[in-house]
């Protein structure tokens, strides 16, 4: 990606002068030099390549992503912790899958980071390609059990049938996961660029089916809420939360897509070790920000008394 924009920024003609511009900044002990150079009409940014290179900021940055997945990771723990105290006596409910699901996906991405160097230059790409897209795989299971969710509130409110809304949820999960074995496997045995971009595709074409759903029962329930004719506190609480969760998971999840698709098409994939700039905007913008936006969000702890809205997973 950054080569495709140093590639075309070669193109603008030099100016009247030549412009140098040296920046030296100090974080955390690691000394970047920033080098703007304008000349023969090239544009050259020395500072991404000195931090692709540098050893000590791959290790930052990937030391820092680690962190920031356990930091999310302990806040779902701690709130399925809250919630099992409110509300024991309900069993496994879907706000309690949710957040368990989320200490796992975000407990995982953390392991992975923290031992970046053996993730990414394992000599298996079939056993990279697994370490690296099943906590992704994990994370669309996490975030449309809210569409699930979201689902059966919208039908029981226009008095519509929900047996079938869980185990579609089911069923499309299942197939995913079988499917991306059967293209893990096919790595495995082909050792061909063509199963790796196929892979990537199917990873865009779930996260574009993800958003979608998000935008169709999320934007349903949001105009039923304000169609709503009596005016409550709790009303525009959840007007807030179905507005906010629905356009933050839209959002990370058309990223994951349209990244995902570049990344088949330019054969230039993110989770390479000598990018560590791309893979920390990456997962920050696509996981760690929409978990932790989330997770505040729908940070309310359920009633004490018992709710329609909420009810065991059967």
């Amino acid at each position: 990606m950054y080569k495709i924009l140093r590639h075309n920024l070669k193109r603008f003609p030099c100016g009247l002068l030549l412009l140098s511009l040296v920046q030296m900044v100090r974080v955390k002990g690691f000394v970047l030099t920033e080098k703007l150079l304008f000349k023969d009409g090239r544009i050259m940014f020395d500072w991404w390549d000195e931090i692709d290179e540098s050893k000590e900021w791959q290790r930052f940055i990937f030391h820092l992503l680690s962190a920031s997945y356990a930091v999310v990771s302990i806040v779902a723990l701690v709130q399925l912790c809250r919630i099992q105290l409110r509300v024991s006596e309900y069993g496994w409910t879907t706000q309690k899958v949710f957040h368990l699901m989320n200490f796992i996906v975000n407990g995982l991405r953390a392991v992975l980071f923290g031992f970046y160097k053996s993730v990414f230059l394992v000599k298996s790409k079939a056993l990279e390609m697994v370490l690296l897209d099943l906590p992704g795989l994990l994370f669309f299971s996490t975030y449309t059990l809210l569409v699930l969710f979201w689902a059966e509130i919208y039908h029981q409110a226009r008095s519509l049938p929900i047996n079938k809304l869980r185990p579609a949820y089911y069923s499309i999960n299942g197939f995913i996961y079988f499917a991306q074995a059967c293209l893990w496997i096919s790595v495995r045995l082909s050792q061909s660029n063509l199963a790796v971009e196929l892979s990537r595709l199917f990873i865009s074409v779930i996260s574009f089916c993800a958003a979608l759903g998000f935008m169709i029962y999320g934007g349903r329930l949001f105009f039923m809420l304000r169609r709503f004719p009596i005016e409550s506190r709790g009303r525009q609480r959840k007007l807030f939360e179905v507005g906010f969760v629905t356009g933050i998971c839209c959002t990370c999840c058309l990223i994951r897509c349209i990244v995902s698709t570049l990344s088949a098409n330019m054969n230039a994939g993110l989770d390479v070790l000598d990018h560590p700039i791309l893979n920390l905007i990456y997962y920050m913008f696509v996981e760690i920000l929409p978990s932790a936006l989330v997770l505040f969000i729908l940070r309310k702890l359920p009633p004490k008394r018992v709710s329609e809205q909420y009810h065991p997973i059967r």
